[in-house]
C-alpha cells in the first residue's frame, strides 16, 4: 500500500523533534492546526511551558532553531505569547500531491488503519409487510456511508439488517393467507417491489378488517402466532411467503437509493428464536437478571419511572413470551461469539437511546462486551419538514419513503434538464437518478446524524450552497476542463511557485486521508461531507482566480494547474463515492 504521509503529519514530526531536543524529558505534543494567520499554528509550547516553569515566548524561539526546515518548511516564527507560525514550502505541497495523484492503488495515498478489527454494523431495518417510511431513510443512509468509511480505511464489516419479521401481526397475517391461498399465488421475483408491496398492503388490510369483524377468525389467528412461534412448518413456510415478498420491495427501494443490500445480510428478529432461551438461562443463571411478579428483569440505579420505582429491561414476559430486549441480546451474543466482533454499531433512532443503553450494561454485565468488545448506537435524530415538525403528508401521515425519492428524482431531473447541453433523454433520466439521489443522501450525511433536519427538496437539489448538486457539478465542471485542455495534460511541476489560490487548494486536498480517518473512527461522515463542500468552495475560488485555459498560461503553468485541478476532481470522486453518492462526467 503506497500510503503517503500528509504535510501536517510531516510538519508535526518536524515540530515534535525540535521540541524533545529542546526538553528530552517533555515528550510533548506541539499541537498543530490549521490556521488563517499561516499554514499552520502550534499551540503547544504554552502548556510546556508552564510545565517547565519557564518563558513561553524564549522556550518557543529555542524550539525554532531546532526545527529541521528542509524542502518542507519555508518559514516559521514566533507569534504572540508563544504559538509557532509555521508557512510550508510550495514545492512540498506539489510534491506532496504528486505522490497521492502517483498512488498506484488509486487510494490517493489514504492508509489502512493500524488497528483495523471487525466491526458488524446494525443499518436499515425495514418491517416485513409494511411500507418503507421517512422514518426508515436515515438508518440506510448513515449506516451505508458508515460501512463504506471503514472498509476504505482497512475495517473488516459484517453487514447486518435486523427487520422486523417476528411477532403477534403476522398470525393474522398467515391464517388469512391461508384461508385465502390464490392472494399471493404469483412466485417472488415475477413481480416488481411496487406491486409486491401493494400485494402486501391488500392482504393486510382484508385481514385486518376480517380480525376486528369476526370473533372466530380473531381467535385462529392468535392460535396461529403459537403455531409460528412453535415453528409448525406449515405455519413457518406461510410466513416465508410474507419475508420473500418483503424482500421484493425492500431491494427495489434500496435499489432506487442506489445501495447495495444483500440477502445473507438480513438476519431479523427470527434469525435469534434458538437463542432466546439460553440467553435468558445465562442472565438468570448469572444474577444479572431476577424474576419480578413472573417476568425476567434487568434493574438499574439510575433508571427510573416519574413515581420515582426503577424501570427494569423486560427480557421475558410473565406469560412467557420474548420482547425486544431477549432478541437484542441474543444478537449481541451471536454477534460477539459467532461473527467475533470487536465493534458493534447500532444506527437507530436516538429515541431508543435508553433501550440500548440498558441492553449494552447488561450485555457487559453478563461478560459479553468488554474492554475488547465495544457497543456504540449512532443515534440519529429525525427527519423535519419545512415547518420543523415532523414529516408528514398533508393528511398527517408518514411520507412513504418511495414517494419522496421519486419526487426527488423529478426535481433533479428538471434541474438536470434545464443545464443540460448535449445530453440525450436517457441521460438526463440517468443524471436525474444520479442527482436526486445524491440530494436526499446529501442533505442527510452533511448534518450531525444526532441532529433533526429539514428535508427541503428546494434546497437539496440547488446548484448554490452546501448541496450534492454543487459538488457534482463541481467535478463535472473539472472533467470539461480537462477535455477542453486537448493536447495539454496535467504534470506536476514542483519548481513552480504557487499562487495563493493554488496553495489553499493544494493544502485542502493534502488533508483527504486525515478527514477519512477521522470521520471513520467517529462514525462520522458528515466531516467528510464538510471537508468535500470546502473543497469544491476552494476549487471554485482558484478557477476563479487563476487561468487553467483561457487566457492560456504558459504551458507549464497550465500543467500543475490541470494537475491541481484533476487530483481535486479524483478526491471529489472518492470522498463522495464513500457518501454513497455518484459522480457524473458530464452535467
Amino acid at each position: 500500500m503506497a500510503s503517503v504521509q500528509s504535510l501536517t503529519a510531516s510538519v508535526h514530526q518536524r515540530l515534535a523533534n525540535a521540541l524533545s531536543a529542546t526538553l528530552p524529558e517533555a515528550g510533548a505534543d506541539p499541537l498543530l492546526r490549521r490556521s488563517d494567520r499561516a499554514d499552520y499554528q502550534a499551540n503547544g509550547i504554552l502548556a510546556l511551558a508552564k510545565k517547565a516553569k519557564a518563558n513561553p515566548r524564549e522556550l518557543a524561539t529555542q524550539v525554532v532553531e531546532q526545527v529541521v526546515a528542509g524542502d518542507l518548511i519555508k518559514d516559521i516564527e514566533v507569534s504572540g505569547p508563544g504559538f509557532l507560525n509555521i508557512t510550508v514550502t510550495d514545492r512540498a505541497i506539489t510534491e506532496n500531491l504528486a505522490a497521492r495523484a502517483a498512488d498506484p492503488e488509486g487510494r490517493l495515498g489514504v492508509p489502512f488503519a493500524e488497528h483495523a478489527g471487525t466491526t458488524v454494523i446494525d443499518y436499515a431495518q425495514p418491517n416485513v409487510a409494511k411500507e418503507m417510511h421517512v422514518g426508515h431513510l436515515r438508518s440506510a443512509v448513515i449506516g451505508d456511508s458508515v460501512v463504506k468509511l471503514l472498509e476504505f480505511t482497512g475495517e473488516t464489516v459484517v453487514r447486518r439488517h435486523h427487520i422486523g419479521d417476528w411477532g403477534t401481526q403476522f398470525g393474522m397475517l398467515i391464517q388469512y393467507l391461508d384461508e385465502h391461498p390464490h392472494e399471493l399465488d404469483h412466485k417472488a421475483g415475477q413481480v416488481s417491489g411496487e406491486e409486491a408491496m401493494s400485494n402486501l398492503d391488500r392482504l393486510y388490510k382484508a385481514a385486518r378488517k376480517l380480525f376486528d369483524s369476526d370473533e372466530e377468525f380473531k381467535t385462529r389467528a392468535r392460535r396461529r402466532v403459537v403455531d409460528l412461534q412453535a415453528g409448525d412448518p406449515h405455519t413457518l413456510a406461510m410466513w416465508q411467503k410474507f419475508v420473500d415478498e418483503s424482500k421484493i420491495y425492500f431491494f427495489s427501494v434500496f435499489e432506487k437509493l442506489d445501495m447495495e443490500v444483500r440477502d445473507p445480510d438480513i438476519v431479523g428478529e427470527s434469525g435469534y428464536n434458538d437463542m432466546l432461551q439460553e440467553t435468558c438461562r445465562l442472565l438468570e443463571e448469572s444474577g444479572v437478571a431476577v424474576r419480578s411478579e413472573g417476568a425476567l428483569c434487568v434493574f438499574f440505579e439510575d433508571v427510573k419511572g416519574p413515581d420515582g420505582n426503577p424501570v427494569p429491561l423486560i427480557v421475558q414476559k410473565s406469560d412467557g413470551g420474548f420482547g425486544y430486549a431477549a432478541t437484542d441480546l441474543s444478537a449481541i451474543r451471536d454477534r460477539v461469539f459467532n461473527l467475533k466482533a470487536t465493534s458493534i454499531v447500532y444506527v437507530v433512532d436516538a429515541r431508543q437511546a435508553l433501550h440500548f443503553k440498558m441492553v449494552f450494561e447488561t450485555a457487559r454485565r453478563a461478560g459479553w462486551l468488554n474492554e475488547d468488545v465495544k457497543a456504540f448506537q449512532l443515534a440519529f435524530g429525525t427527519v423535519l419538514g419545512k415547518d420543523g415538525k415532523p414529516f408528514k403528508t398533508r393528511e398527517g401521515e408518514t411520507v412513504r419513503l418511495v414517494d419522496l425519492l421519486d419526487e426527488a428524482i423529478d426535481r433533479a431531473s428538471a434541474v438536470v434538464r434545464e443545464k443540460a447541453q448535449d445530453l440525450s433523454e436517457q441521460e438526463i433520466a440517468e443524471r436525474g437518478g444520479q442527482v436526486g439521489i445524491g440530494a436526499v443522501k446529501y442533505a442527510d450525511l452533511s448534518t450531525s446524524a444526532s441532529r433533526d433536519y429539514k428535508f427541503d427538496l428546494d434546497q437539496m437539489v440547488s446548484l448554490n450552497g452546501d448541496t450534492s448538486v454543487y459538488l457534482q457539478y463541481a467535478y463535472a465542471r473539472i472533467q470539461s476542463i480537462l477535455r477542453k485542455a486537448g493536447e495539454v495534460r496535467p504534470a506536476a511541476h514542483p519548481e513552480l511557485p504557487l499562487a495563493d489560490a493554488e496553495r489553499a487548494l493544494g493544502l485542502h486536498v493534502d488533508q483527504f486521508a486525515e478527514t477519512v480517518a477521522e470521520a471513520a473512527r467517529e462514525y462520522a461522515p458528515h466531516k467528510l461531507a464538510s471537508y468535500l463542500y470546502q473543497l469544491a468552495s476552494l476549487f471554485t475560488s482558484f478557477y476563479d482566480k487563476c487561468p487553467v485555459i483561457k487566457p492560456a498560461p504558459p504551458k507549464d503553468v497550465a500543467e500543475n494547474r490541470l494537475f491541481l485541478s484533476d487530483v481535486t476532481a479524483r478526491t471529489l470522486h472518492e470522498g463522495m463515492a464513500l457518501l454513497g453518492i455518484r459522480t457524473p462526467e458530464r452535467l
